[in-house]
């Protein structure tokens, strides 16, 4: 039951940034944009967490789960170090996810022959 509903929560945002590009002007940038904003508000009023708890996966692999994981670090990091530690926290907690996405999307590039 607990991949169901992980299946239904990730859904269910994936709806939500599709409809966002389909009925409205938005671009797939403003739309990621928003997502992760959503995730970083959502954790601030104390809803993300929760969500992780009901459905796992569902609520961790979308992208707005790098608003929450930007939430925390921030926060940790602040807690430490005041106001610099909101910019240094950033950073350190998702530091690994924009590394690989960085190293992946070279070797893609490499690999593959680009269009254009």
């Amino acid at each position: 039951m607990e991949y169901v509903i992980a299946f239904v929560v990730g859904g269910i945002i994936c709806v939500i940034g599709q409809l966002m590009m389909d009925l409205t002007s938005m671009t797939p940038a403003h739309v990621l944009s928003t997502l992760v904003v959503s995730g970083v508000v959502l954790d601030s009023i104390g809803l993300y967490d929760p969500l992780i708890e009901f459905a796992g996966a569902g609520a961790t692999v979308p992208i707005t789960s790098f608003g929450h994981s930007l939430y925390h670090g921030a926060m940790e990091e602040m807690k430490q170090h005041g106001l610099i530690g909101v910019m240094t926290g950033i950073f350190e907690v998702t530091s690994a996810g924009i590394s690989a996405a960085i190293v992946f999307g070279f070797l893609a590039a490499v690999i593959f022959r680009p269009k254009g």
